[in-house]
């Protein structure tokens, strides 16, 4: 193990005398393994990628998904009214959630894990991304900046924690009741409120205003501008590449609008697209912000640390629809190009290794996304280890 760091050390003593989340402290200190014993920890077959069995996934979740739209045409015509109540909202529910299963397929073509072919990868995961309205090169290319620097204050590209002063919050040494905001924003009510704004419209507002993304000196970003901050020179056919993409997933909503009516494809796409939105949201949010989980800053960051810098969670039976993306987690931040499918088993061997550096948390999953949306709201300007206060 590395010799104590008498900065952390301050930072953690500080942070025991300053708050009341003392329960969640625990040794950060600089970990004594390297990325390369932890690859070693994993048997080698893990990393092996299957074109074939990638695509029974794919195939499976779109069966599924034809099979709830197929049952859904009977649902007006032969249900009684009372039961289309339970009916709609059952359909929605699954086939939200089964296109979360085609995300997390088309999110894993990104990081070239579901086939040995780049132009396999890079098709299938435009195909599948352009069909739920994510420009895939676009988000391919600041997903890629968000793994190599996860946690990292200054450089991690989604949910980067606000600081106090961006916030306008009173510095510790000030009155608390000087903070200058509504009471309101502090009601169970209101926080309801952004929560469900955050589970419906957070994905498509980091895609276009960059929401939770890094902050680049107040200019517009977005994953449409191939000009924008987060992009350079070289990525700016992929951007017009991904841009194309959404303009034919909107022009076939426009199409089927005009031939079925604009109800019919509310109902039967653009509430489960919703329904995605929230999924993708919640695991991404829960992922990455906990009052567990500590940020970095230059000094004090280094990959491993940033990988290791997030939490497997179990969603129930949810968890195989969505390729167990919320459990296997870790192992996939260390390893982004391991398919799923070895994901868990290299996660039981990740776990010896990594010892406490792994986080698991097994609150209940609604409970967790309030405690976290509710405790995770700033973080300080001064220190290179930090965690979330409220």
């Amino acid at each position: 193990m590395s010799p104590p760091n008498t900065e952390l050390q301050s930072e953690l003593t500080y942070r025991q005398s300053s708050t009341s989340t003392t329960k969640f402290e625990r040794d950060y200190l600089p970990p004594s393994f390297t990325i390369k014993e932890l690859r070693q920890a994993i048997p080698p077959h893990c990393f092996e990628r299957n074109t074939l069995k990638s695509f029974s996934y794919v195939f499976k979740d779109l069966a599924v998904i034809g099979a709830l739209v197929y049952a859904a045409t009977f649902i007006d015509s032969h249900l009684p009214l009372a039961l289309r109540f339970i009916a709609w909202p059952t359909y929605w529910f699954f086939c939200g959630a089964f296109a979360t299963g085609i995300w997390v397929i088309a999110h894993e073509c990104g990081h070239q894990a579901f086939s040995p072919s780049k132009k396999i990868n890079n098709t299938v995961g435009f195909i599948l991304h352009s069909a739920l309205l994510v420009p895939y090169h676009s988000w391919r290319i600041s997903h890629s900046k968000h793994h190599k620097h996860t946690g990292h204050v200054n450089k991690d590209q989604v949910f980067v924690p606000k600081t106090r002063s961006s916030l306008g919050l009173p510095s510790n040494d000030k009155d608390p009741q000087q903070m200058n905001h509504s009471v309101l924003e502090d009601t169970p009510f209101i926080t309801l409120i952004n929560l469900i704004g955050q589970q419906l419209f957070g994905w498509p507002f980091y895609l276009i205003f960059n929401s939770s993304g890094q902050v680049y000196d107040g200019r517009w970003t977005n994953h449409f501008n191939p000009n924008s901050p987060i992009f350079d020179p070289k990525n700016f056919v992929d951007v017009i590449i991904s841009d194309i993409g959404i303009i034919m997933g909107l022009s076939t909503i426009v199409y089927f609008s005009y031939v079925y009516s604009f109800i019919v494809v509310v109902k039967y796409y653009l509430i489960p697209y919703l329904v995605v939105n929230h999924w993708l949201v919640l695991i991404t949010f829960l992922q990455h912000t906990d009052p567990k989980l500590p940020h970095y800053r230059e000094n004090q960051w280094n990959f491993v640390r940033g990988a290791a810098c997030t939490v497997d969670r179990h969603i129930g039976f949810l968890d195989s629809i969505f390729h167990k993306i919320t459990s296997t987690h870790v192992a996939h931040h260390l390893f982004s190009t391991m398919p799923h499918y070895h994901a868990e088993e290299a996660t039981n061997h990740l776990e010896k290794v990594l010892g406490h550096y792994y986080i698991f948390d097994d609150t209940p999953i609604f409970k967790a996304l309030w405690r976290s949306f509710v405790s995770c709201k700033f973080i300080e300007d001064e220190g290179d280890i930090i965690f979330y206060k409220n």
